[in-house]
């Protein structure tokens, strides 16, 4: 097409889409070159029949005494000038848009707010088309990414707005949420004394009432599917690290153990660090734990299954309609390519944690276990908007190295995509394997021609059913009125200087340490007086499980406290 000018905002160059040709609309003064790249700061108009190119209220020039300085950028606006039919198409819709809301901002009865009207119609084209693509407003846009890197003080979670409700993704593992309880799924309806449903909440609103100084405690209300009555949770609020790995031991004199809860910046870092140390001490086969890992950032579940494939395999590869085939392959670096590897997986392990599991499944690497995973194989891609906000919108589909897609369908709308583990439940699928069934069409071949199964997750080459033998809702009361933790809290701080004294290490803690029927019955008296009345028969089936978790908090707060000096 070549170079035009244009100039300042009283000028403007005209497109004759007819014709196909670019014209001079009115005489240019103060002139400056013009590629194609640069139309994306130019908005388009309808006048006359002819489609008016005019500086965008967007635009990223600056006019200074009747001169422009050109800014170089990097979108293609040439793309749509190739094709005319696809700038004639889209530039009618956008115009549509723009009409309407203009009409509103001229004619309607009363004040319009025309920022929350835009803002509102891209949730609502968002929304009709897959469950993960989002609007995120410029004011959130930073703390959208915050659980993937960096830290800050308060309750732990990972969370969306879903229908005017705070819905928690993902607790974060370790953190004061996940402590007393709280799961993905869960809805936030009520914090401290103030109702948080069916109110326009907003991101910065949530994470405003729920951050907090470390220590401080925060009373949310959980609507919960299953439980008649809203639930309260006091949660005290903690830092949160947000390492990605949360455990890393030897199991066995040869069997080292590593638990990946997010696929974050430092994922693969921490990894190297863990898999250097369990292999200094002797490790030669290998349990990744993935269960209840929600995924993160694709180029980290890349580096993390090449850590274990041999050179020049196929990981994963994306496709989408506007995105052409990208293939990402291993290379020679691999720290575990030899030597018996175990991964494991629950309804909870979606996205990238996915993409590892896949790859070391179809390569024959490394045996699965667990349960059958989220079913998440969509690839989210973010576009920064105007005026400082952004939408994540999905550009492609990810597929294992045998070519199949995992991701569950999302025909039947928003809300039966989200009641899709509670339906696993319902249907025994935590329970028995022979409750799933899988599409014959859908039948895949690993390397060594084992049969696998594309659209609906990872299914594990052995089951393993949920395990609820320990479970009654006097051990959940326990857990969600903070009892537990709370007690755990209130021994360290009042025992400090003995457990010092007696347990002078982590190790030495971890080998002579027990929970005797005493400290039992401190817990017992302990919940007694936030409310938890003794429930004999639940304290029977529970008891070993109470007492391995208290035990645990304990162990975790004494070894930050002694790490700290605190």
């Amino acid at each position: 097409m070549g170079t035009i000018k244009a100039a300042c905002i009283s000028s403007i160059v005209t497109y004759n889409s007819s014709e196909q040709t670019l014209l001079q609309k009115v005489e240019i003064k103060n002139s400056f070159p013009l590629d194609d790249a640069d139309f994306m700061f130019f908005q388009l108009i309808q006048y006359q029949g002819t489609i008016i190119v005019a500086p965008s209220k967007y635009n990223y020039f600056k006019c200074y005494n009747h001169t422009m300085k050109k800014i170089t950028i990097l979108f293609l606006f040439s793309l749509l000038l190739a094709f005319p039919g696809v700038l004639s198409a889209q530039s009618q819709a956008s115009r549509k848009l723009d009409a309407m809301l203009q009409i509103i901002n001229y004619a309607y009865v009363d004040t319009s707010n025309e920022d929350k009207l835009a803002e509102d119609a891209i949730k609502a084209i968002l929304k009709d088309l897959d469950p993960h693509s989002v609007y995120i407003p410029a004011s959130e846009l930073k703390d959208m990414n915050e659980p993937l890197v960096g830290k800050f003080e308060g309750v732990g979670i990972q969370f969306n707005i879903f229908e005017d409700t705070i819905m928690v993704t993902q607790p974060i593992p370790g953190g004061p949420s996940e402590k007393v309880g709280i799961r993905a799924g869960d809805r936030i309806v009520k914090i401290d004394t103030s109702n948080v449903a069916n109110i326009k909440i907003t991101n910065s609103d949530v994470m405003k009432k729920l951050r907090g100084d470390k220590g401080t405690k925060v009373i949310v209300g959980i609507f919960r599917r299953g439980e008649p009555e809203v639930l309260d949770f006091e949660i005290t609020r903690d830092k949160i690290p947000l390492y990605s790995i949360d455990a890393s031991y030897m199991s066995t004199p040869e069997t080292g153990y590593i638990k990946i809860s997010r696929f974050a910046d430092t994922t693969v870092e921490e990894f190297k660090e863990a898999l250097a140390k369990l292999k200094g001490q002797g490790m030669k086969s290998l349990i990744l734990d993935l269960s209840d890992n929600g995924g993160g950032y694709l180029n980290r579940a890349i580096e993390l299954a090449d850590e274990f494939l041999p050179d020049n395999k196929r990981i994963v590869y994306t496709e989408g309609r506007s995105s052409p085939k990208q293939e990402y392959f291993s290379t020679t670096t691999g720290g575990f390519e030899k030597g018996k590897l175990v991964v494991l997986i629950d309804e909870s392990s979606a996205s990238a944690s996915e993409i590892v599991t896949g790859a070391i499944q179809d390569w024959d690497r490394g045996l699965v276990i667990g349960r059958r995973s989220f079913a998440k194989g969509l690839v989210q891609k973010p576009f920064p908007l105007p005026d400082g906000s952004a939408v994540r919108l999905t550009i492609a589909r990810y597929y294992t190295p045998s070519g199949r897609c995992i991701q569950k369908s999302y025909e039947a709308g928003d809300e039966a995509y989200e009641m899709d583990l509670n339906n696993r439940f319902k249907h025994g699928e935590l329970y028995h394997a022979d409750s799933i069934h899988f599409v014959d069409s859908l039948k895949y071949f690993t390397q060594a021609k084992r049969i696998v199964y594309g659209g609906g997750g990872i299914m594990p080459d052995i089951f393993v059913p949920l395990d609820t033998n320990m479970n009654s809702r006097y051990h959940t009361d326990l857990i969600r009125k903070s009892v537990m933790y709370d007690f755990a809290l209130n021994y360290t701080d009042n025992n400090r200087a003995a457990l010092l004294k007696q347990y002078p290490d982590i190790s030495t803690f971890k080998s002579k340490f027990v929970m005797t029927e005493k400290l039992l019955s401190e817990l017992i008296a302990y919940g007694e007086k936030k409310g938890i009345v003794k429930d004999t028969a639940g304290l029977a089936i529970s008891n070993q499980l109470i007492k391995v978790q208290t035990r645990a908090l304990i162990a975790g707060i004494y070894g930050i406290q002694m790490h700290t000096g605190r």
